[in-house]
C-alpha cells in the first residue's frame, strides 16, 4: 500500500482551527491566539511552548469544537475532495496528521473519505465544559508529526509514504518520507517554500508528482 498524509489546517482547509476556537472568545482572546499559532507554524518557536497556553487561554467547550468542525468543511481546500478520491482510486491510503483537535477534525475527514485521523483529543465534562487535552500525543510538540509518520511506517508497512502540508511540523517530517511535498494556496510560508523537495499551491497539483 502506499500511504499520502495531509496537514489539515491551512492545508485540507482554509482555516486554523486553533485560531477558530479563540476567535469565539472574543477579539483579544483571537488576537493574541493568532499570533502565537503564526509563530509556531513559521517555525519562530517551538509548538509546545505556545501548545498549552492557548487551550488555557481559550478553555474550548464541546460546542465550540462542533463548531469549528463545521467550519472546516465550509471552507475546505476547493480541490481537495475530488484530489483525495483520485489518490484513493489510484491505490493510495490518506491519513490526515495534526496538531488541531480530533473531535474537531472529524467532520472534514468524513467529508474527504479519509478514515484515518492522526490528532490530539479534547477532553470534556458531561456539560460540555473544557477538561484538558492530550498532553502527551506526539504532534502537540517538536517533532512530532515526524515521530507519527515513524509508527505508521511500523504498523502498516506502505511502500511509499508521502506528506503534504502547510507549516514547520510539517517540514520535519521530510527525512522520513519519500516525498515531502509543500503546500501554500492558503499561506505560503517561506521556511516551507525554501525546504520542499516540492511546492504547491493547489491540492490538485499533488497528483502527478505523486
Amino acid at each position: 500500500m502506499k500511504l499520502i498524509c495531509f496537514d489539515c489546517d491551512s492545508t485540507l482547509s482554509s482555516i486554523e482551527g486553533i485560531d477558530e476556537l479563540a476567535r469565539l472568545k472574543g477579539p483579544a482572546v483571537f488576537t493574541a491566539i493568532e499570533a502565537m499559532t503564526s509563530d509556531a507554524m513559521n517555525g519562530k518557536i517551538p509548538i509546545e511552548s505556545v501548545f498549552g497556553l492557548r487551550l488555557d487561554a481559550i478553555r474550548p467547550r464541546l460546542e465550540d469544537a462542533e463548531a469549528v468542525g463545521a467550519r472546516y468543511v465550509a471552507t475546505v481546500e476547493p480541490t481537495a475532495k475530488a484530489t483525495v478520491s483520485a489518490l484513493q482510486a489510484s491505490g493510495w491510503t490518506a491519513v490526515i496528521i495534526s496538531g488541531g483537535f480530533r473531535q474537531a477534525i472529524r467532520p472534514l475527514a468524513d467529508f474527504l473519505g479519509i478514515s484515518r485521523v492522526e490528532a490530539v483529543d479534547m477532553y470534556f465534562r458531561g456539560d460540555g465544559s473544557y477538561a484538558g487535552y492530550d498532553v502527551g500525543y506526539p504532534s502537540t510538540r517538536t517533532g512530532g508529526k515526524l515521530e507519527i509518520i515513524k509508527a505508521l511506517r511500523a504498523e502498516m508497512a506502505p511502500q511509499k509514504v508521502v506528506m503534504v502540508g502547510d507549516g514547520a511540523s510539517d517540514l520535519e517530517t521530510q527525512p522520513v518520507v519519500d516525498l515531502f511535498i509543500g503546500y501554500g494556496g492558503f499561506t505560503a510560508r517561506d521556511k516551507v517554500r525554501r525546504g520542499a523537495k516540492a511546492f504547491v499551491t493547489s491540492l490538485d497539483q499533488i497528483l502527478p508528482l505523486v
